[in-house]
């Protein structure tokens, strides 16, 4: 708090506390002077994301809502026409799988790896830029490469988990902390969509018949992600917590599309069980049309919590060992000399 006063940017770049913070509100609840220091850790956030980003688009997001409202419709009318004109031109409208198919799911299956290879681009990029800010810039002793091996099961704790929000159940005094919950929920959700999509997209294409042992966690991560959007949508509107009080321009963009993908998902999987096939193939360019600038955006966005966070829990476990055992050799011989 000290060095955003004096305004030290170069030493916040370099931090790693504002990513060990998950905004429980604890802080902000119990501040005598209402100063809100939970908000200010979110907002260093999406100044980090900001920083990180080697583009700038996410610096232009947070700062505009505008701008992030109108890259997101560009990219949507985009993904639309593109599949409208490859669908009209390659297939039949009436067909949604196999032979004439509108959208046949090996073109869908390339498409995905496409949008999902450009976003893991940026995301790799960014988090390189991460490691560098915090771990070649800003630690305060020599890292040994090893510790990074040393660690590495952190990283996908905490990714998969989420753990450290867990504990702010137990300063509560309550059997449950719903906001890890429904987080840990959200996450695994869409993780699992996106490896369905990803990998397993003409399994999932085929039918109308049900093939339960793909779709059956389809449907898990669909329950998980209406429960979650559902869930923020109420809690923002009801600020039932004090984290979701103050909502960001980006965290209602990031909500609404959530929600518009998870009914628009749902919608074009009944119209396609049913045998509406022209129906379904309109609703899965609608569905497309949403799901791609999220995908995109997410480097940019909010959801580059889902990597920086669990990225700065485990570099700090690094520098931590790395600073102990600096202090240990120094110890060792300041009394050699002694």
């Amino acid at each position: 708090m000290r060095q955003l006063q004096m305004g030290l940017e170069q030493k916040i770049e370099t931090a790693l506390e504002p990513w060990l913070c998950y905004y429980c509100g604890q802080c902000s609840e119990q501040c005598p002077r209402e100063a809100d220091p939970g908000e200010t850790m979110m907002s260093l956030r999406r100044w980090l994301i900001g920083r990180y980003d080697f583009t700038g688009i996410a610096k232009q997001f947070f700062k505009s809502r505008v701008t992030e409202i109108l890259a997101v419709v560009g990219v949507a009318v985009l993904t639309g026409l593109f599949l409208f004109y490859y669908g009209f031109t390659r297939g039949n409208i009436n067909v949604y799988d196999g032979e004439g198919a509108f959208l046949p799911s090996d073109f869908i299956h390339r498409f995905d790896l496409i949008i999902g290879s450009v976003m893991l681009l940026f995301v790799i990029i960014n988090a390189a830029r991460m490691w560098y800010f915090t771990m070649i810039m800003g630690s305060k002793v020599a890292i040994p490469w090893w510790l990074y091996i040393k660690h590495i099961l952190v990283l996908p704790w905490q990714f998969f988990t989420q753990k450290r929000y867990a504990k702010c159940e137990n300063e509560r005094d309550k059997p449950i902390f719903m906001p890890w919950i429904i987080h840990l929920g959200l996450m695994l959700g869409y993780l699992i969509m996106l490896l369905l999509v990803m990998v397993f997209i003409e399994q999932l294409q085929t039918g109308p018949a049900i093939n339960w042992k793909v779709h059956i966690f389809g449907y898990l991560a669909t329950i998980g992600l209406t429960i979650g959007t559902i869930y923020f949508i109420r809690s923002r509107l009801s600020k039932n917590y004090v984290q979701y009080k103050k909502s960001h321009g980006t965290d209602w963009v990031f909500v609404t599309m959530l929600f518009i993908i998870v009914v628009t998902g749902i919608a074009q999987h009944i119209l396609h069980r049913v045998g509406l096939f022209e129906s379904a193939n309109v609703m899965y360019v609608v569905h497309l049309m949403v799901v791609v600038p999220w995908l995109l955006r997410m480097p940019f966005s909010k959801w580059a919590h889902l990597v920086f966070r669990p990225l700065g829990m485990y570099f700090a476990a690094i520098q931590k060992e790395a600073i102990l055992r600096q202090e240990a050799i120094s110890g060792t011989f300041a009394i050699s000399i002694k």
